[in-house]
């Protein structure tokens, strides 16, 4: 029988051998309780300051901050926080998980958006941690501000699942967000809510829909990775903002019955 997190099963029929092409060659199933289980370890090792905990591949991890591949052992991650506020949203396609976390006390202020990356849809072991992380002097940066918006915005699964935004609606509005800054048209392709609320730092817009970028930048923005939760509706993209300087940038867009809702954006650096 198969046991979650096996790469290999012992399947009792020779049906459910062929399924496989190879018999007892079934890679394990990537889960939204494993990638919410890992989401949880990576804030439990933040707490801590300390990656003991984490179950980290032996032979191909990568751990990366603000855009840059980093040892973890001297990033954020080495650093106890307090955790004032944090979400996760699970992408089984993708076998990554995204995860946004405030501390607003201490010296050092942060807010982050970290996706985590398993290889094999294995779940029991994380190939990739990858973060963006604001601090004080960043881009709008106020994370009392942030976190105050933050905690009264519902983010309840969204049900039935005939009423989920489709994966390729997700995508198209997580890449139209990001292409306004170099296309007139992308804009105007996005379903705007009427009560959406947009917080890029702490900086708080109320509809979405006004005062939107359209063109101008010549630099496309780049390096997108994408963490798409249909039962959210979200999709988040960690990219880098060339369109206004190369600044390590998370976009976190929820689609709710067809239109936008919430727009999160966590940016390091300051634009010019």
């Amino acid at each position: 029988m198969r046991r979650k997190g096996d790469h290999f099963t012992g399947l009792t029929s020779p049906a459910a051998q062929m399924k496989c092409g190879v018999p007892f060659s079934c890679a394990a199933d990537c889960t939204r309780e494993g990638l919410l289980a890992a989401a949880n370890s990576y804030l439990a090792a933040q707490t801590a300051g300390s990656t003991s905990a984490l179950k980290l591949s032996t032979s191909n991890f990568t751990y990366q901050q603000n855009n840059k591949v980093s040892d973890i052992t001297k990033g954020l991650l080495s650093i106890p926080y307090k955790i004032d506020l944090n979400r996760s949203t699970a992408d089984t396609t993708a076998c990554a998980s995204y995860t946004m976390w405030i501390s607003s006390t201490g010296s050092k202020p942060y807010v982050v958006g970290t996706q985590i990356r398993h290889l094999g849809n294995d779940t029991s072991t994380i190939s990739m941690v990858d973060s963006i992380a604001a601090t004080t002097g960043d881009l709008f940066f106020d994370s009392k501000k942030t976190l105050g918006y933050i905690q009264k915005e519902d983010w309840t699964t969204i049900s039935p699942a005939t009423a989920r935004p489709s994966r390729e609606l997700l995508k198209k509005v997580g890449d139209a967000y990001l292409d306004m800054w170099t296309d007139a048209k992308a804009a105007d392709s996005i379903p705007w809510g009427t009560d959406c609320e947009r917080v890029e730092g702490s900086m708080y817009t109320k509809p979405c829909g006004g005062q939107l970028p359209r063109g101008g930048s010549k630099k496309a923005n780049g390096m997108r990775r994408y963490v798409i939760d249909e039962e959210a509706g979200s999709v988040d993209v960690l990219c880098q903002f060339d369109s206004l300087g190369t600044m390590p940038d998370s976009h976190e867009v929820r689609v709710v019955d067809g239109k936008v809702k919430y727009v999160h954006t966590i940016t390091v650096g300051k634009v010019g």
